[in-house]
């Protein structure tokens, strides 16, 4: 592919995804303000314990394929059909060993409320069986567009149907219906806008040339929903569920910023790195973009979400989620990594490493867990948890970097030098913010506006000063000028 064509199709991926994702992001809060004035940290909670069940159960049903399918240089008919139907019985089959592990569940957590609620939670793991071919397809095939009207449409319906009920008193309940109408939504868009359909001849035999590649992805995404999703089951066995639904309200805006940027990347990277891995100069050139166009994009987002983390938490959702304030502010802090290390994750997917993958994200696990465990046992705060728990996730970019130096040949100061440039710039726009805000005072909306006013006029000032290449790239592709 033509170097220009591969730029081309890059933009307008990131495009695509970052109007999908933007979309998305600004409807889930949207939904999840009105549902976090409705209903209690309690009650958020309770949704929360569970949902690193479901989404284990999503991984095991998903299997890796995704990723394999994706990776395959030429694909058949047969491997989509081997997939999607070797997906669709292990959904079925994780969803009945859960609903017959539920009374464990709720034992667990002295909850007796969630027998009935999790086995209806649970349904998004066959539910979203019946879509993993149909994604990866779009995915493969770059179809952004049509995945950003699929996740649209679905945040439309699946939050009005989960605001209602919890307007007229259906509590949780209200939150699990919202999730699981996304799913059906998602995957019948996934059917409408995939060209691809399953056949009756059940044949496994074209998953065996993937295996070892895809099982190793499995592993690997099981022990990410166990590290992502380690506080939740801490804090609901260890303390009470509206500690759960505190710290879920202040890891959900975390998320909200970070996964704008991660959905952005992620509709992308994999297929275009893989694309160019076999020229490691050209691939090494390309990495090196994206990583300085994330870091462009996360460090101003995700540290500016963190200055004006009270002023947003108290407008929106009001003062009876004061206590999440302190752990988002944390959690978006290291939040502003998450979509680095993700490039990482997928440029290590690329190179068919699957097993390196495993093993860094299980080594990472484990340390987490450790270092939980040890909290607990010294009485240590929630807060001293999301420290050191967002230490971790950072300090671990650089184990990331270098599996890149292996294989792309990144150095360390080739990294410095694409993240420094972004991160001191946006450190420096959001103190002057909020420097400016406290001398400035007046209502919280006022101060609101002027941290934010005043941190990006300060952040896209330095980069006009120090002519920061990437934003004249950004800017020119945006106004539909020839990008050099």
């Amino acid at each position: 592919m033509p170097e220009q064509s591969l730029k081309e199709k890059t933009a307008k991926g990131l495009l695509w995804g970052a109007i999908n994702n933007g979309v998305q992001q600004i409807l889930v809060l949207a939904f999840g303000i009105i549902l976090g004035r409705l209903l209690s940290p309690s009650e958020y909670g309770m949704v929360g314990m569970l949902t690193i069940f479901t989404l284990i159960g999503n991984s095991l049903q998903e299997s890796g394929f995704r990723a394999a399918l994706v990776n395959l240089k030429e694909i058949r008919h047969e491997d989509y059909n081997a997939v999607f139907w070797c997906s669709t019985f292990i959904g079925i089959a994780a969803y009945l060993i859960l609903f017959f592990c539920a009374p464990l569940i709720a034992r667990f957590y002295g909850e007796p409320e969630l027998l009935p609620l999790s086995r209806y939670c649970f349904l998004a793991i066959p539910i979203a069986s019946l879509g993993t071919v149909q994604g990866a397809y779009l995915f493969r095939n770059l179809k952004v567009r049509q995945q950003a009207i699929s996740g649209i449409l679905a945040h439309i319906i699946s939050g009005c149907l989960g605001v209602t009920l919890a307007f007229y008193g259906f509590s949780y309940w209200g939150i699990a219906t919202q999730s699981l109408t996304y799913l059906i939504v998602v995957t019948l868009c996934s059917w409408h806008f995939s060209s691809w359909r399953p056949t009756l001849h059940i044949d496994f035999s074209p998953l065996k040339p993937f295996f070892s590649f895809s099982s190793k992805i499995l592993i690997t995404n099981i022990a990410n929903q166990i590290n992502n999703n380690i506080l939740s089951v801490v804090l609901g066995k260890f303390f009470t569920s509206q500690s759960v639904g505190n710290y879920n309200q202040a890891n959900k805006w975390n998320a909200t910023g970070h996964q704008f940027i991660t959905g952005m990347l992620n509709s992308v990277a994999q297929p275009i790195l893989v694309k160019v891995r076999d020229d490691q100069e050209r691939e090494l050139r390309v990495f090196r973009k994206i990583l300085r166009f994330v870091a462009f994009i996360a460090f101003p987002a995700m540290f500016g979400l963190s200055t004006v983390t009270r002023e947003l938490i108290l407008i929106t959702v009001g003062e009876k989620w004061t206590s999440s304030i302190s752990l988002m502010q944390l959690l978006c802090i290291g939040g502003a990594f998450i979509p680095i290390s993700t490039l990482f994750s997928n440029l290590i997917i690329s190179q068919g490493k699957s097993n390196i993958y495993m093993w860094n994200i299980i080594s990472q696990v484990v340390l987490q867990l450790i270092t939980v465990l040890c909290i607990i046992m010294m009485k240590g705060s929630i807060q001293t948890m999301v420290i050191v728990y967002v230490c971790i996730n950072i300090i671990w970019l650089f184990v990331w970097r270098t599996y890149a130096h292996r294989f792309i040949g990144l150095k360390f100061r080739m990294l410095m030098s694409d993240l420094l440039p972004f991160m001191l710039p946006a450190i420096i726009a959001c103190c002057i913010g909020g420097i400016a805000a406290s001398l400035i005072g007046g209502h919280i909306i006022v101060t609101f506006i002027i941290k934010i006013l005043v941190a990006a006029i300060c952040y896209m000032g330095i980069m006009k000063l120090s002519n920061a290449e990437i934003m004249h790239e950004c800017i020119n592709y945006l106004l539909k000028k020839k990008v050099s």
